[in-house]
């Protein structure tokens, strides 16, 4: 047994910074690979990285993935998605680049074997070492083992030198190491402050949005750089629903939404003025989310995160569209019960929450680079919750990070709109009325970090997004 040295630096807040990892090492130095020495072992948790610049990437991306959970892989966790200019080699196509987390009970060799497999299978061939490819599958770590063969290194020998790689591996840890194998990952990073630290040396989040790297989200058929401004539901997205989700609101069948939906959706579709517009359908059915997207809608919009169908979060990820996951307690008749307002901290318990919704969509099938998250304001919350969720859009996010970096980077919706709240805060009882306060809520929701906001008033809010987005930038360039 291998005793490391003390992990976990205070300055990124990580929690256990007093555990020491104890860990077993494998290490296979033959000139030959000898199956003899395979790991013998129960399940173990692997990283391994994807990469694709030939053909339709995000396509041959979601072939490798099914393909590995075909072969025995159990993806747990996706990093994010980033769109990134070729190294070593320039002179070839930007490159996609994601990390998976899984578990697997093959050997280390006969993971190696079948990802090895699964490239000769999606076209991969020989030719120009690190030129283009259809797909690039590696592996990143397996388990706490250290392994060294004529064939294979693990971790993978390039990792720390390479910000395409480290990216999406990042996203895959949490600020809390909560787990002996994690732990062992960041000791055997060639920083003395784990992964954390070297992910700083390379240059840690100022890499993300230069031209060399994006964070993209895959929608229609482009990828979205959902960062470089704030989107508006109602002039970039058009919301469609055919369902109340009001407080009180009775439940109607899918089938009678989808009576009042798609004629509603086929026609907003072939409006000339939609050419360029992004579509989403708000639903809580899984059928209906279906037929939605199958006319034409490019986005699900679901305001219980997959609990009101337990079908939900299966066939979003059989769809292949972005997914916004909203929290909510219990459903529209009983969100504002007295239980379901109950918080202690009610940033810190949304996150928390949320989190678990997306943890639930990964292990369904759905990569955290589709998923968009909404706090829900106005659904289980009382008004001095709705205010502390506007104000404390930087805590729901750092609380999330302690989990998932991957989901702390998600674009952040908020559809403070018109709510009861405001009007209850300007003494506005019509819904008509609250449109300042709107706008209020709004900007203090974009200098907080939210991406997407959901309004009424399209004009007088996009008017204030162009004058946040400005303020927002000029900032920046003073940075």
């Amino acid at each position: 047994m291998n005793l490391f040295k003390k992990l976990l630096p205070t300055k990124h807040g990580i929690i256990g910074a007093q555990k020491y990892c104890r860990a077993t090492f494998c290490s296979i130095l033959h000139s030959a690979v000898d199956h003899s020495v395979e790991v013998q072992s129960p399940d173990q948790e692997v990283v391994i990285a994807l990469g694709s610049n030939v053909g339709d990437r995000l396509n041959n991306f979601n072939q490798a993935l099914q393909l590995m959970r075909k072969s025995g892989i159990h993806i747990t966790k996706h990093g994010c998605l980033y769109e990134t200019a070729p190294a070593y080699v320039t002179d070839q196509p930007r490159f996609l680049n994601s990390a998976v987390r899984a578990v697997t009970k093959l050997g280390p060799h006969e993971l190696l074997g079948v990802l090895k497999t699964i490239e000769r299978n999606m076209g991969r061939s020989g030719g120009i070492r690190y030129g283009p490819r259809p797909i690039d599958l590696d592996i990143l770590f397996y388990g706490k083992y250290q392994i060294g063969s004529d064939i294979l290194t693990v971790p993978h020998e390039r990792i720390w030198e390479r910000p395409f790689v480290m990216a999406p591996l990042m996203d895959l840890l949490g600020l809390v190491i909560n787990s002996d194998t994690v732990a062992c990952w960041h000791s055997l990073s060639t920083d003395s402050d784990g992964l954390f630290g070297l992910w700083d040396k390379l240059g840690g989040e100022s890499l993300i949005g230069k031209e060399g790297m994006k964070r993209v989200l895959p929608i229609r058929n482009h990828l979205w750089e959902w960062s470089k401004k704030t989107s508006v539901m109602g002039a970039d997205i058009i919301d469609i629903g055919a369902q109340s989700t009001r407080p009180m609101a009775s439940r109607i069948s899918a089938e009678e939404e989808l009576d009042r939906l798609i004629p509603v959706l086929e026609a907003v579709l072939e409006m000339p003025e939609m050419e360029e517009k992004l579509v989403s359908v708000d639903t809580f059915y899984s059928d209906v989310a279906s037929e939605a997207v199958k006319k034409g809608a490019h986005l699900v919009n679901d305001v219980s995160a997959g609990q009101l169908d337990p079908n939900m979060l299966k066939m979003v990820a059989s769809l292949d569209v972005p997914y916004i996951a909203m929290h909510m307690r219990g459903d529209p008749t009983t969100m504002q019960s007295r239980d379901n307002l109950q918080y202690s901290d009610v940033c810190s318990q949304v996150a928390s929450e949320l989190f678990s919704r997306v943890e639930d969509a990964e292990l369904s099938g759905v990569p955290a680079w589709r998923i968009i998250l909404d706090p829900g304001i106005g659904f289980s919350k009382k008004t001095e919750h709705n205010l502390d969720i506007l104000t404390g859009l930087p805590v729901i996010r750092s609380e999330i990070a302690k989990r998932s970096l991957a989901a702390s980077h998600a674009p952040l919706l908020i559809g403070p709109s018109r709510k009861r709240f405001l009007g209850e805060i300007c003494n506005r009882p019509a819904a008509g009325e609250r449109d300042p306060a709107t706008i209020a809520s709004v900007t203090a929701g974009i200098f907080g970090g939210a991406n997407i906001v959901r309004v009424h008033n399209v004009r007088d809010n996009v008017d204030a997004v162009k004058v946040c987005d400005a303020m927002l930038k000029e900032r920046s360039i003073q940075l």
